[in-house]
């Protein structure tokens, strides 16, 4: 995740990874504490006046060097559209540039991009606050409602504040269950349903084939994969700049107890995916890894170098005493159109077709957040040949299933957690012991930008 909060090396391997397959877009959103919660709406959403329009005009368009084809492309399919380019960092490795710019603009009146791309979810956050917000209220007659329907369940929520929809989501990465099928028929073991039978399975694993692993807890990104599935209440959001926060609560002890279990037997890892050691060392004996949609090619094939027809993804894990199976997200971008737009219709024309057009979305590099983009995507995976199992149904179950209460805030729980928890976990103390000390950091945090913390 990006935001002012400089980034840890764990942050940019990651990154330089993803970005050279098109998946450099990352989030982290906040907790919730109930079951089943709905993102807090904390006002009536005012009606969205637009500056006078001038269609035909010029509109300009920021994006990342990865998004930069698409608008291209977009540009060849509507010749009649005039676009200005401008290639910037995305927001991506820790930048914090979109935000920065907006605020020179604001105070000077002008040249706020059309459209802007951004690889962090908390960016819209900021960009849907103010009394003229940058980013416009896409579901006021700006983007059609249908559009805005055909999105996976859950996948517009990072974009939703006060009623009002300020992004259109381009990709997802939810969390699944990756396991290397051909280990696991060799060594005889199925692939678990819960976590605690996850849990059972781990200290098997350490016992039977040490060496091996079920997981990782050194990685950034973390508290997404694990406790975010956990529903754990790490940042609930519970109004404008209104945030509670209970690392003590079970379903945060729960995962932390879990975790620290594996981690003393050694078949979970302290170290993160991408290290150069992990690579060398430990990624052939990767068994089972909790973990975003994005693993598959960037990590197992690209990375790990695993040879095809070995890796499989199964549904997400649920606890026994759970009603349903949640998981988390460890990516998605965002596309803005600004609220100042002079050409709303041509600026909405390719926010819409960058984020749910099937030419471009079906070659992406991660999971389309479009419903009917994610098929197609879908099947061109199962073309590559690569996964033991067709990954579709797995993909697209857990794309359903991001627990709506990790809500977006305008801190990182991943800088936190690199900050906080893994120096702790690396020094040899234990998650559970952290908990506190990682709960008093997201509060300091989240205070020092403005937030009321319960």
């Amino acid at each position: 995740m990006n935001d002012d909060v400089p980034v840890s090396s764990r942050r940019q391997l990651r990154h330089t990874a993803v970005a050279f397959l098109g998946a450099v877009s990352l989030l982290t959103l906040a907790a919730c504490g109930s079951a089943d919660p709905t993102p807090a709406t904390t006002s009536s959403p005012g009606a969205f006046k637009p500056v006078a329009q001038k269609e035909g005009s010029e509109i300009t368009v920021w994006a990342d060097a990865t998004r930069v084809p698409g608008v291209k492309a977009f540009q060849k399919a509507h010749p009649d559209v005039k676009i200005k380019i401008v290639t910037y960092s995305g927001n991506a490795n820790g930048a914090n540039d979109l935000q920065t710019k907006v605020q020179l603009f604001d105070r000077t009146g002008s040249g706020w991009p059309d459209v802007a791309f951004s690889a962090n979810v908390n960016d819209a956050s900021w960009a849907s606050q103010g009394k003229t917000p940058y980013a416009a209220p896409l579901n006021q007659d700006v983007v059609s409602q249908s559009t805005l329907k055909g999105f996976a369940d859950g996948a517009l929520d990072p974009c939703t504040f006060s009623g009002n929809t300020y992004c259109l989501r381009n990709d997802l990465a939810q969390n699944v269950l990756w396991y290397n099928k051909k280990l696991m028929d060799k060594f005889g073991y199925s692939v678990p349903t819960t976590w605690e039978e996850y849990q059972a399975l781990g200290k098997k694993v350490a016992k039977e084939h040490p060496g091996y692993l079920v997981g990782t807890a050194g990685d950034a990104w973390s508290p997404e994969v694990y406790f975010w599935a956990s529903q754990c209440p790490a940042s609930t959001a519970t109004g404008a700049k209104k945030v509670k926060v209970d690392l003590q609560d079970a379903k945060c002890t729960r995962m932390a107890k879990l975790l620290d279990t594996l981690i003393a037997k050694g078949s979970v890892s302290k170290d993160t995916v991408f290290s150069a050691g992990f690579i060398k060392n430990q990624a052939s004996k990767v068994l089972m890894l909790p973990g975003p949609s994005w693993y598959g090619q960037v990590l197992f094939n690209s990375t790990f170098k695993i040879p095809k027809g070995q890796i499989a993804a199964a549904s997400p894990l649920k606890f026994a005493g759970d009603a349903k199976n949640y998981t988390g997200n460890v990516g998605g971008g965002l596309w803005f159109v600004s609220s100042h737009s002079k050409n709303l219709k041509a600026s909405s024309d390719l926010v819409t077709w960058m984020a749910t057009s099937q030419a471009y979305q079906a070659t992406a590099g991660t999971y389309p957040a479009y419903k009917q983009a994610a098929v197609a995507w879908l099947a061109g995976q199962q073309k590559t040949g690569y996964f033991a199992e067709d990954v579709s149904p797995a993909f697209q179950e857990a794309a359903e299933l991001v627990w709506p209460g990790w809500s977006a805030t305008q801190y990182s729980q991943e800088a936190i957690y690199s900050s906080t928890v893994i120096p702790a976990l690396n020094s040899g103390k234990t998650l559970t012991d952290t908990l506190g000390t990682w709960q008093t950091a997201i509060t300091d945090k989240a205070t020092s930008l403005g937030y009321t913390v319960n």
